[in-house]
């Protein structure tokens, strides 16, 4: 089988590992998601509808593939939570020492927890911008510490976090809520100030978590635990436009997509998404 790749029909002279910038990472990770199962198909979805994205990108005005963009093999390891996440560590830091801006393709939640690792190893003053409708912030759920449900738990034991989108959490997670770094979807809805302000928390590296639930269903119902209520396109972006030039972005993830072979859009979005970044963080 023919291995998937970002931005299939690019040139292969921007696909070569060895003068890429950008390495897109997939990890088709689903072992502990709550409710509709099949995250691990997310990554491949992602990479078959980049085939569809415009490789021009209006806003920009700029081809931002031209700084090199080569899909990585597969992260495979299926065995725990644990040494998935030991697993994605390990490739991540590879990437990292090898000057490279890696975006991870999840997958479940969980897959993010060795990204976040890994980028705290190399970067000392890191924040961790998460975006999402729940707060993932249970200290251990159903047995495990790196369950999806812990990951912001685990980032908070690493370094400073900020949340965005929030519109859903257990009751034994609010002792865990530091309100003046929790932007819930609810208190933001229609307004533009709150980004400033999410972004004057932000250390000088950030790294940026998604998962894709943090968008409402109607543009983004292929997610294991949708939620109504959630961001929309343009005001997402509107933030991470925001984010990317004031910070160091140092990478980011997307996770939780749950394709539905019916609905294709939402596969596109997410690809869309992805190449956005790339072109806010190498656009001049």
């Amino acid at each position: 089988m023919k291995k998937s790749l970002f931005l299939s029909d690019i040139p292969a002279q921007y696909r070569d590992p060895a003068t890429a910038k950008v390495v897109i990472v997939p990890v088709p990770y689903d072992a502990t998601s709550s409710w509709v199962k099949g995250a691990d198909k997310g990554p491949a979805a992602i990479l078959d509808a980049s085939a569809t994205v415009e490789n021009y990108d209006i806003e920009c005005d700029c081809e931002p593939y031209k700084v090199g963009i080569f899909t990585d093999k597969t992260v495979n390891e299926k065995r725990t939570p644990e040494k998935m996440a030991a697993a994605v560590e390990k490739r991540i830091s590879q990437h990292l020492s090898a000057n490279r801006f890696p975006i991870v393709l999840g997958g479940e939640h969980s897959v993010s927890i060795g990204a976040i690792a890994a980028q705290v190893k190399k970067y000392k003053k890191l924040t961790v911008l998460q975006l999402d409708a729940h707060a993932d912030l249970r200290d251990k759920y159903h047995g495990s510490k790196f369950n999806h449900a812990c990951v912001m738990a685990r980032a908070r034991d690493l370094c400073k976090t900020v949340q965005v989108g929030i519109r859903s959490m257990d009751l034994s997670e609010k002792p865990r809520v530091k309100k003046n770094n929790v932007f819930f979807a609810e208190k933001i809805q229609g307004g533009r100030n709150w980004i400033s302000k999410v972004v004057s928390l932000l250390e000088r590296n950030v790294y940026v978590t998604i998962d894709l639930d943090v968008f409402d269903p109607s543009i983004m119902p292929s997610t294991g635990t949708p939620e109504p209520g959630g961001l929309l396109w343009y005001e997402t972006l509107d933030l991470l436009r925001q984010v990317f030039r004031n910070a160091n972005v140092t990478g980011f993830d997307v996770v939780e997509m749950c394709p539905n072979p019916a609905n294709k859009a939402p596969d596109f979005l997410a690809a869309k998404l992805i190449y956005k970044l790339i072109s806010y963080k190498f656009a001049k």
